[in-house]
């Protein structure tokens, strides 16, 4: 049976009651990601037209790779009003779509992991880990696993949340505070990972397309911000386990007179799908390590003979990926028994690119905006002259980059798509940050800190009302204030303490990712 917590939970529910309210409401009144686009783009089209009347345009040092050295470029606003605008907005309108950077490398990515998910992979080997935790490393586990989760999408959301509540459960702890130790790590800690998932690769396609406004050359890489993302995620999980451990816990008190859950063990089936899963992962590692390690190995630099860089092995990173996932995820199916043909194979795959829907109609939108943004040539002009602004207040370094990671929290608020927002952002900020110095990698790193803080407190997060639900098994009183006075604290001081390790990697200047830097 559901219990209330504690009379002093209560009381802290009502306190943030106003705040909550006036949140939600300014939330519900903001139209939907497809339609913010679908706006955007109408209002860069008449910008376009006015600033192109105006005569205005910027001059600016662009890099000279003919030559060598800079080379003083002048670009005006173009209108999309012209009849030469016109034709440039239904013409290219497949175009725009199609060779939108994120949306190949997202797909291509989720065919692997949603093969994985589709299986029962993922949700087998979760259990099978936080099953086998010695219980002092239980919270440390279980927010570890949920930074590693989202690496498959949302399977972390939908298994591993539920699965924390069961596991404090199990061993006499309150389910709420694995609800939120487990939340903390699949949401708060959703840039963090020690592999590369299909984030990487989608906001490292947005950070290219906005680059390229200002380098028409550049590539970002969906390893640019790996180094950090590997040291976050223990910095993450050292910090939720404490925040669990000796804030949330403790308030919520003791949870009485509740039977224990037994964790379901792995069926006969599971196990052995796990063991297979386990086998088929091996050889798909060998045979990826016979093509990367020898001196001439296929996907080294057929001249260089170089792994990072402008290579095979890079290039490929995203099929890489899939198999990663689809190899282990197929193996596990067939000894499982859940594929029993080519037919599953192919079910499983449309499941899984079905899920996509969505955003493939975001992308739509979100790749109209992108090309106007880059063809009126808007994005140059205010990065330019941003850039010059901030070079004349002497905004610079670590001031600069706290208030950009401030104001993407702050936005992370009424808006919780990642890729939409930095849709949104990235043609002003990466062009802009790269006029005072800044890679758009490291701009594209101080965006996913501010991003991922916040995605915890807010009720405009698409899987809130879930975890609100789960939630409310175990305390019928649960509310969005509940929810949001436990998580604050993870909020607060992930905020916190992972600023002040970008502001570390800042001040040694160190690698981002693979020979990849801050300055440009």
């Amino acid at each position: 049976m559901a219990r209330p917590i504690t009379e002093t939970k209560k009381d802290k529910k009502k306190g943030t009651g106003g705040f909550l309210n006036w949140v939600e409401r300014v939330g519900n009144k903001m139209p939907h990601p497809m339609a913010i686009f679908i706006i955007l783009s109408i209002i860069v089209i008449i910008v376009s037209d006015l600033c192109a009347r105006a005569g205005v345009n910027v001059q600016y040092d662009m890099l000279d790779k003919v030559n060598g050295g800079t080379k003083l470029t002048t670009v005006e606003a173009v209108s999309l009003l012209t009849p030469d605008g016109i034709r440039y907005m239904f013409t290219t309108a497949v175009t725009n779509f199609t060779s939108f950077a994120p949306l190949g490398t997202v797909l291509v990515a989720m065919l692997g992991v949603g093969m994985a998910e589709e299986t029962g992979f993922i949700q087998a080997l979760l259990r099978k880990t936080v099953m086998s935790t010695p219980k002092q490393l239980i919270t440390a586990i279980v927010v570890f696993l949920g930074i590693m989760s989202n690496i498959a999408s949302d399977a972390g959301y939908i298994v591993l949340i539920p699965l924390g509540a069961l596991v404090f459960l199990s061993f006499g702890r309150h389910p709420l505070a694995g609800i939120a130790a487990a939340f903390a790590g699949v949401s708060g800690g959703f840039s963090a990972n020690l592999l590369i998932g299909t984030t990487d690769p989608l906001l490292g396609g947005i950070s290219t397309e906005a680059a390229r406004l200002m380098n028409p050359g550049y590539d970002v890489a969906a390893t640019a911000n790996w180094y950090f993302m590997i040291v976050s995620t223990f910095l993450i999980t050292i910090i939720g386990t404490f925040v669990t451990d000796r804030i949330v816990e403790p308030r919520l008190g003791v949870y009485k007179d509740a039977p224990a859950e037994d964790i379901l063990g792995l069926t006969k089936e599971e196990k052995k799908g796990l063991k297979y899963a386990v086998i088929g992962f091996l050889i798909f590692l060998i045979v990826i390590l016979a093509m990367v390690v020898p001196y001439n190995g296929i996907l080294r630099h057929p001249e260089t003979h170089k792994i990072i860089g402008k290579t095979p092995f890079m290039d490929s990173i995203v099929p890489i990926i899939a198999l990663f996932f689809f190899v282990p995820g197929a193996c596990y199916g067939i000894a499982a028994g859940n594929i029993k043909s080519n037919k599953d194979i192919a079910n499983a795959l449309g499941k899984s690119m079905g899920k996509m829907g969505g955003y493939l109609v975001l992308v739509f939108f979100a790749a109209q905006f992108v090309a106007y943004f880059g063809h009126t040539n808007l994005g140059t002009i205010l990065a330019v002259k941003g850039a010059q602004f901030l070079e004349t207040t002497g905004l610079t370094g670590i001031p600069l980059i706290i208030l950009f990671i401030l104001l993407c929290a702050f936005i992370n608020l009424f808006m919780g798509s990642a890729s939409a927002k930095w849709a949104i952002m990235a043609p002003v900020f990466v062009p802009m940050f790269m006029g005072i110095g800044f890679t758009p990698e490291f701009t594209q790193a101080a965006f996913r800190v501010g991003d991922s803080c916040t995605n915890i407190i807010t009720p405009l997060m698409s899987y809130f009302a879930l975890i609100v639900s789960f939630a409310e098994k175990y305390d019928e009183d649960t509310g969005i204030g509940t929810l949001i006075s436990m998580m604050l604290p993870y909020s607060a001081l992930f905020l916190i303490g992972w600023s002040a390790l970008l502001m570390l990697w800042y001040g040694l200047n160190l690698p981002l990712g693979p020979g990849i830097g801050i300055f440009m």
